[in-house]
This record gives C-alpha cells, structure tokens and sequence, in this order.
C-alpha cells in the first residue's frame, strides 16, 4: 500500500531523512573531494540498500517501497513526483543493486574518464528517467512498485554506444571477464531484453523485471548523448578521424626531463620508443597508453591516464590533477 507526504509521521521523517543521507552523502564527498562521481554513485548505492536492510531487520514502521517507489498508477500525482528519482535508489534484494552496480562500475568509470562528472551525472540521471518513463507509459495501470537503477545503468551502455562503440572495457560477457568493444556487449544485452520482452508477450505472463525500462533507459541516453558530449574534451569516435588531420603536437621534453628527475628504466624505454616510432598516429597512441600503464606522474606519484583532446591529440595526463601532466 501507498504512503503519502500526509500519512507521515515525525518517526518516518526522520527514517526518511536517514535514506536521503545515505544516498546524498557519498556525492557531497565526491564533489568535495574530487573523487570519481561513477564510484560514488555505487556507493551511494550500496548504502541505501544497507539502510533498507536495517530498516527490515530493525522491524521500523517506515517502509521505503511504499513511499519511495514508482507507481505508474499513481505516477501522475504531482505531489509524488519525488518517486520518480528515489525509486531508483531502492532494490528489491543483494543480487537486484549488485546486477545494477556492475554495469555502473564497470562502463561507467571508463565512461566518466571521457564526459567528466557533471555530463556524466546528467546522461546517468536522463537514462534513469528514459527508463521509468517507459514503464509508465507501458503499464499505465499497473499498482505494482517499480524500484532499481537500472534504466540508468542501461542508459550509461547507451551513451557509450551512443559516442564510443568501438572502445574496449572489461566486462562479464558470455561467460568470459574480459575486455569487449562496447558495441559487442550492447548487442548482447540490447538482444536479451528484446527477446524477453517478445518472449513475455507471447506466453502473455508477467514479469518482475522491468525490461521495456531497461530498453528506455539505453534508447533514451542513446538518444541525447552526443550532444551532450560533443561539449566535453574527448571527440566522438566518428568524428576524431576528421580531427587528426590537423596534425600531431611535437613530443619535445617528457615531464620526467622537465621536473629534473630520471626516469625509471622501463619509463625511459617506452619515452625512447615513442620518440623513434611516434609519428605514426596509431604507433603514437599505442605508445602513449602504454606509458600510461606503466608510469606514474613525477609530481605527485599518482597513476596516468591515455586521453584525446577535441583536436584528436592523445596525450598522457596524471589521474590525479591534470595541471601536473599534459604531454606531449
């Protein structure tokens, strides 16, 4: 059943403002911290389901799901209009977050890495919103609740799809951890929804997973990403072969040369390979990402990260602040 903002009581306030700092809480340190938005967005999570749990285990009057979940029977009741983001925050047990949280680290941190953390919290936030909007236009009567993240997971996929399909990630994929292009596991998640979905409508039978929200979700970030990442540094992938042609940045002095410090011998001879056979774009960036891999930033010691500007130039740049490294 139902809770309304009316039936609360000061009790459920107070559970209710539990919830809301166990899901805001891992975003404000992010934010000050300048730390991954994707991995709090995992967190934050986690700790709402923790909290969810220890509401059931604590015996609370206050029940999440009737007050946070979206009922698409409901669902065009102004005063409600909250559950259309909440619900994304709530799950139905371990294995229903733990699902969604592995898409949300897995594609969502190589995905921040080229987006940054505030288009990447919008696409996260317009896929989740795709997804709840497909459900309630499709189950429009339906009183059952509606909870889970992931409309906004699939939405992530759709975004990476959407800009950079080619781009390889490590991912659980027919039966095998490894690193497949994203247009690869988009293909083989996309079809499985699509054959549950025809599946559920032949045999006529319900389901208590949500797949036309999974399918919003991806269709709908698919939808509004490139505009919203062509704003960003990285090029789209289709549009960084046109980029090149402007040329390519001297090497000139590697950061090691220019904080006076020697490199370590395995950095000196990837910096020596790079320098003999980085006139070749592709030589140049294979080079370039196994720097990355293998180095740390002289400054401050933090790890590397291989990125392409707007002009198509890949350069190494230090995870930790980029005004320590940009080079070449």
């Amino acid at each position: 059943m139902e809770i309304l903002w009316s039936d609360l009581s000061g009790g459920d306030y107070l559970v209710l403002l539990f919830l809301v700092s166990c899901s805001l809480g891992p975003y404000v340190y992010a934010v000050l911290s300048d730390v991954s938005i994707s991995l709090a967005t995992v967190l934050s999570l986690l700790l709402v389901t923790f909290a969810q749990e220890a509401i059931r285990v604590f015996g609370i009057a206050f029940q999440p799901f009737a007050f946070l979940s979206l009922i698409p029977l409901i669902s065009d009741d102004p005063t409600l209009v909250h559950r259309w983001i909440t619900a994304a925050w709530l799950h139905s047990g371990w294995i229903h977050v733990l699902g969604n949280i592995l898409v949300i680290a897995l594609v969502g941190v190589p995905l921040e890495q080229k987006l940054g953390p505030k288009r990447w919290m919008i696409i996260y936030v317009l896929g989740l919103l795709a997804g709840n909007l497909t459900w309630v236009l499709t189950h429009a009567d339906d009183p059952r609740p509606t909870v889970g993240a992931s409309g906004a997971a699939f939405g992530l996929l759709g975004a990476y799809m959407a800009c950079w399909p080619r781009d390889e990630i490590e991912f659980p994929l027919l039966f095998l951890i490894r690193a497949w292009p994203v247009w690869v596991i988009c293909l083989v998640r996309i079809g499985l929804e699509i054959y549950m979905v025809f599946d559920l409508s032949v045999q006529d039978r319900p389901s208590n997973v949500a797949h036309l929200a999974h399918l919003g979700g991806f269709f709908g970030a698919y939808m509004v990403s490139r505009p919203i990442a062509r704003t960003g540094d990285v090029p789209l992938e289709d549009e960084l072969g046109d980029e090149l042609a402007v040329g390519m940045k001297e090497i000139g002095a590697d950061p090691w040369m220019v904080a006076g410090i020697e490199a370590p011998l395995p950095v000196k001879r990837i910096l020596h390979r790079l320098r003999e056979e980085g006139d070749e774009e592709e030589t140049r960036r294979a080079w370039i990402e196994e720097l990355a891999d293998n180095a740390i930033c002289p400054i401050c010691g933090g790890g590397l990260t291989a990125l392409s500007n707007r002009s198509g130039h890949y350069y190494v740049t230090c995870s930790t602040d980029r005004k320590h490294i940009s080079w070449p």
